[in-house]
């Protein structure tokens, strides 16, 4: 099982996002079993994006994005893992894209186990069903024990924890849509997933979510 190499990822980010579909996510602790995963979901986050967190960043006299402060992450080498909180609860794996220098992110929003389901159940003890072990961004990362103390800066293109292609064939169908729970370019395409996949997120794409509550306001 090869790790990606980093230039895999020295790539537009929405081909990376696209193309993750159907590859590992792996995790080899030195005193635990292997972890494996196989990516059905991600999203992509761009440079103009209003949803990246480089948008907030300082920005020079030339009018880009200087790699100050949180946003500085994002400019990292290719294939670096960029590790957050959301809401104060849950941590997000995401993997940067581009060419060092310029921001571009892919979020791993959902996997499917293919080793070390138990050690998952055991990392996720309020899972009721099997889909719910990964089947959302938060939930991967506690199944797979990732946070941001150990994970967050390091390469994903060598163990422990890396991105690997074992020579399966692509999905043989992939959807796209907006990404899930933005406030910001919610009607940004940027969302990628396996078609009918039991382990895709269960939540709903932005801007059905804001269409849905402007016709009941104007309701």
């Amino acid at each position: 099982m090869q790790p990606l190499p980093p230039d895999w990822f020295d790539r537009p980010t929405l081909e990376v996002a696209r193309d993750l579909l159907g590859l590992l996510l792996v995790y080899e602790p030195s005193d635990a079993p292997r972890l494996v995963g196989r990516i059905v979901e991600t999203e992509g986050y761009l440079a103009n994006d209003p949803a990246m967190h480089g948008w907030r960043a300082t920005f020079g006299p030339d009018g880009r994005v200087q790699p100050i402060g949180r946003a500085a992450d994002l400019f990292a080498a290719p294939g670096t893992a960029y590790v957050y909180r959301c809401y104060y609860t849950s941590w997000l794996l995401n993997v940067v894209t581009e060419g060092e220098g310029t921001p571009g992110a892919v979020l791993l929003r959902a996997v499917e186990p293919v080793e070390g389901e138990a050690v998952m159940r055991a990392n996720r003890p309020l899972a009721r069903r099997a889909v719910d072990l990964t089947n959302g961004p938060g939930k991967l990362t506690q199944a797979f024990g990732i946070d941001s103390d150990r994970f967050h800066g390091a390469p994903l293109t060598r163990p422990p924890l890396y991105l690997a292609d074992d020579g399966a064939p692509p999905p043989a169908a992939v959807t796209v849509s907006s990404r899930i729970g933005v406030s910001r370019g919610v009607d940004l395409p940027y969302r990628f997933y396996v078609a009918r996949h039991p382990y895709v997120s269960p939540g709903e794409p932005s801007d059905l979510r804001v269409a849905r509550k402007t016709r009941r306001l104007e309701g």
